[in-house]
């Protein structure tokens, strides 16, 4: 039988993915392993190379025929990517999360597209609050510099309020 291409990564296992990764694989028993996804094709068919070992292939069929053993195999390998039901939950829990942004998203675009009007009012409200809350800012500095110059102040030490001095005035934020 003759030898097995390798594929265009150049190690037998691996195979490049769209984005650039390594993705490897091994077959044994009318069945795909998965080995996971790695940076380099060199992890890649380190990986495959372990896993060979286990499965006891000659080593004509390894990547790097220079491995004595499993172990060395084995620590030369990446660490293996467990999935379990933990990891598959919580990509769940983010495509959901995914899709609800990208839902919310496209209705925001209808609802700019449908009522230009209320974008312009919800700017100017929002241009409103934040001149609001910048004028609070200046007023709650000021009195708190005046209480500072003031001998007579009724304000104790702790009191929060001394806080205000520093308190940034030219800020767009909150």
């Amino acid at each position: 039988m003759p030898p097995r291409r390798r594929g265009s990564s150049g190690f037998r296992g691996v195979r490049v993915r769209p984005r650039g990764r390594f993705y490897a694989e091994i077959r044994a028993g009318g069945f795909r392993l998965t080995l996971g996804t790695y940076n380099t094709p060199e992890l890649a068919a380190r990986a495959y190379d372990a896993a060979a070992w286990r499965f006891r292939r000659p080593r004509r069929d390894m990547n790097f025929p220079d491995v004595e053993s499993l172990e060395e195999a084995e620590f030369l390998a990446p660490a293996p990517c467990l999935v379990d039901d933990e990891d598959r939950r919580r990509h769940r829990q983010v495509q959901r999360r995914i899709a609800i942004a990208e839902h919310d998203e496209q209705l925001m675009r209808q609802w700019r597209a449908q009522f230009p009007n209320d974008v312009d009012n919800t700017d100017a409200f929002f241009a409103d609050l934040r001149a609001q809350r910048r004028s609070n800012r200046r007023h709650r500095r000021a009195v708190a510099e005046f209480e500072l110059e003031n001998p007579n102040t009724t304000w104790t030490e702790n009191d929060p309020r001394w806080d205000d001095i520093w308190t940034e005035t030219t800020s767009d934020d909150e």
